[in-house]
């Protein structure tokens, strides 16, 4: 159990080899809490709305954001704050107003396994 840090190391495995096997699946503890952070953004139903409507659209002004999601102006806007602040979101100003844009690749990724449908 090579993998097993030393304040572990004396506990009794049943496989350990599958023990190792998912030391190494877990990874870096900063690398688990980026990870958490992330889901984190994603587990907000408004910020996920947001997020899904921005994948599938592209560049949409808060006021869009608000008529598609139902969400109102100023939480749109404290989501986005969010967002931005956490690299996920960035906004391009033309004239007065300012299209929000998913620029993190790994969200995009993620969101494409989010599918809104009724079931």
């Amino acid at each position: 159990m090579h993998l097993v840090p030393a304040e572990r190391a004396d506990r009794r495995a049943i496989d350990d080899h599958r023990v190792c096997d998912a030391v190494a699946a877990i990874g870096e503890p900063h690398q688990v809490r980026a990870w958490a952070e992330r889901f984190s953004l994603l587990s907000d139903p408004g910020r996920l709305a947001l997020l899904m409507a921005l994948r599938q659209a592209g560049p949409l002004a808060v006021s869009d954001l608000a008529i598609t999601t139902g969400i109102n102006d100023p939480a749109v806007s404290q989501a986005l704050r969010l967002l931005r602040a956490a690299g996920v979101v960035a906004g391009e100003k033309d004239g007065r107003v300012v299209r929000y844009r998913i620029i993190d690749p790994i969200t995009a990724d993620l969101l494409k396994h989010c599918v809104s449908r009724n079931d």
